[in-house]
């Protein structure tokens, strides 16, 4: 119970510090919340294209049907190890209802 009176506390002290107003009925406008955010990244630079980065149509069709040979596969594995498995509670469900008799 101290442990939640602490973290409140801090909280409520965190909570306290943001902001700038002391007036709870300020409605949130573009001059209080887009404005500072827009000053914010006015110093940041323009995004730009990045030629390593870029792929061609042909790449990415085979990078996707890689993918999909890869997820085939997969999902092949998990469906024989499953089939193992019902295989082998099967198997010792006949046991046990052998060893019952």
């Amino acid at each position: 119970m101290k442990k939640l009176a602490f973290i409140a506390a801090a909280s409520a002290f965190a909570l306290a510090g943001c902001g700038d107003t002391t007036d709870a009925s300020e409605e949130a406008t573009a001059d209080t919340v887009e404005v500072p955010a827009d000053d914010a990244m006015a110093d940041a630079p323009d995004p730009v294209a990045d030629e390593d980065a870029a792929m061609s149509d042909e790449d990415i069709e085979a990078e996707m049907n890689v993918a999909e040979e890869e997820a085939e596969e997969a999902a092949d594995a998990a469906q024989a190890t499953v089939d193992d498995a019902l295989a082998a509670a099967e198997e010792a469900q006949a046991t046990m209802d052998n060893a019952a008799e």
